[in-house]
């Protein structure tokens, strides 16, 4: 008899994200001791840290914080969005945000080496959930913003759960400077920063776009304008139009204001800071969607499923083909023949025969 409960393999799972089979496994052989099979499973998966975390790790959370006239904004990716959903991964989310946003820089390096609030470090804490998860999870990057006078407007969209403001799939901060009281600087950084998830400005202002971007756009544009046949210095205006149109709308200051819908985004700010009698500037933002930029892998669902499904050699060795005619198998002595085995619905085609030579 299990010297444990179906509620110990539950709490056993929510600890440390283990799955079903693993956890059973686990309090089997730690005599029903929780701890003890919480320690087995993280030795278990310290050993394997290595091989996973060479999987590509493209989902994950965002995390802000702010404090006073200061934000940061941290990545951590996983490889499965159901990870993002686990209270272990979400608190180490928030609490390395917070320890990020206590070193106000940009370096994941030094956030890993930082001291955890649990104990250890941060890449302590991050080798542990690989562990007790089982998924790759990376520190993907940090970004910092800060004003001398003004606030910092924190953003998050697709966020966690309503009473989790803080984590969510894009996270954007608005760095407002100047003298306006803190309630209309609150809203009218709430309200860029929601126009900066939906709308995706590559850069506050022109100046500060990708040059390579940039010529990338320009060539573009002016292969289409040859295409045209008009003169070359026809061309040529439509080629610089092009660019302007381009920096316009992917500059976050020039965009028009979704709340607005006239004005862009840095005269809105201008208008509410004379209707206030204050001065505002828009001097920063960050804007994080989660995995942007990273390659994600292709994965070959029927080779998994057929691998899954492939027979062990138990006393007799089977191999198993999709839509191919037949399997030989020698049985051991004692054994009987098997029947087809079936693959339920979604599968229906795969299926396995053991055939025996008369």
């Amino acid at each position: 008899m299990a010297d444990f409960t179906v509620a110990d393999v539950k709490k056993l799972r929510e600890k440390t994200g283990a799955g079903m089979m693993d956890a059973k496994k686990a309090l089997t052989e730690a005599g029903g001791d929780i701890e003890a099979a919480v320690d087995a499973l993280r030795a278990k998966g310290l050993a394997t840290a290595q091989k996973k975390s060479s999987r590509t790790a493209a989902e994950g959370l965002v995390g802000v914080a702010v404090e006073g006239t200061k934000g940061v904004a941290v990545e951590v990716n996983s490889e499965t969005d159901f990870v993002a959903k686990n209270d272990q991964f979400q608190d180490f989310v928030r609490k390395s945000t917070a320890v990020a946003l206590s070193l106000g820089n940009d370096d994941v390096e030094s956030l890993k080496a930082a001291g955890y609030p649990d104990g250890g470090t941060v890449a302590d804490k991050l080798t542990d959930n690989i562990a007790t998860i089982g998924e790759n999870q990376q520190m993907r990057r940090i970004k910092s913003i800060s004003v001398s006078q003004g606030a910092v407007v924190p953003y998050v969209h697709n966020a966690v759960a309503p009473d989790a403001q803080d984590l969510g799939k894009i996270g954007v901060l608005v760095a407002l400077e100047g003298d306006a009281g803190a309630d209309l600087l609150a809203t009218l950084g709430r309200d860029i920063a929601q126009h900066a998830a939906a709308m995706f400005p590559q850069a506050l202002d022109a100046e500060g776009l990708d040059p390579a971007v940039i010529e990338r756009e320009r060539a573009i544009a002016r292969e289409k304008a040859a295409e045209s046949g008009k003169p070359e210095n026809v061309q040529e205006k439509m080629v610089e139009g092009a660019v302007k149109k381009y920096a316009k709308e992917n500059a976050l200051l020039s965009q028009v204001f979704v709340k607005d819908g006239k004005a862009t985004v840095e005269e809105y700010v201008a208008r509410t800071a004379k209707d206030a009698g204050a001065s505002i500037r828009l001097v920063d933002f960050v804007r994080f969607q989660l995995g942007e930029g990273i390659e994600r892998e292709e994965i070959d669902f029927a080779a998994e499923v057929a691998a899954a499904v492939a027979p062990a050699t138990l006393g007799w060795l089977a191999v198993a083909t999709l839509g191919a005619e037949a399997l030989h198998a020698r049985p051991s002595a004692g054994s009987k023949p098997a029947d087809p085995i079936r693959v339920p619905s979604m599968f229906d085609s795969l299926e396995v025969k053991v055939l025996y030579p008369a």
